[in-house]
C-alpha cells in the first residue's frame, strides 16, 4: 500500500509544482497587458489553473503525505531532513496562499506588482523544488 500511496503523493506533488510555476508566469504576462481582452482571459486563466489545479494538488500532496508519514511516524518524525522537508511544505504552502492574494489583486485591478517583480515571485518555487528534493533523496542531517 505505501508504493502506491507514494506514487500518489509524487503525482500530486509534480501537478502542484507545475501550477505554481506555471501560475506567478500568467502573473507577469497579466501585468504586461494593456488591453482588456487580455486582461480578462489571465484573470479566467489564473482562477481556473489556481482552482481547478493548484489548490487541489496542493490538498492532495499534504493529505497523502500526511498518510506517508502516518505509516512510519516513528521514523519520519525522528529524522531531521524531514523536518526540514516539512517546514519547507508549510513554507510552500504560504507561498500558495500568496499567489491567491496575487490573483485578487490582480483581478481586482489594484495590484501595484511589476511585471519583473511576478519575474522574480516565479522563481521562488524552483528554490523550494530544489532543496526538498536534495532533503528526501539525499538525506542529509541523518
Amino acid at each position: 500500500m505505501y508504493e502506491w500511496v507514494l506514487a500518489f503523493h509524487l503525482i500530486a506533488v509534480i501537478c502542484w509544482f507545475a501550477a505554481l510555476f506555471y501560475l506567478p508566469r500568467l502573473f507577469v504576462y497579466h501585468a504586461m497587458s494593456e488591453d482588456s481582452l487580455s486582461i480578462e482571459r489571465f484573470i479566467v486563466m489564473e482562477r481556473k489553473l489556481y482552482r481547478g489545479i493548484a489548490t487541489p494538488s496542493m490538498i492532495a500532496t499534504v493529505v497523502l503525505g500526511g498518510w506517508l508519514v502516518s505509516m512510519s511516524a516513528d521514523y519520519y518524525l525522528s529524522q531531521t531532513w524531514f523536518q526540514l522537508k516539512a517546514l519547507l511544505v508549510v513554507v510552500l504552502i504560504g507561498y500558495h496562499f500568496s499567489c491567491a492574494v496575487h490573483l485578487r489583486q490582480l483581478r481586482d485591478g489594484v495590484s501595484d506588482k511589476s511585471h519583473v517583480y511576478f519575474r522574480v515571485f516565479n522563481e521562488v518555487p524552483v528554490l523550494f523544488l530544489v532543496a526538498i528534493v536534495i532533503l528526501v533523496i539525499v538525506k542529509p542531517f541523518s
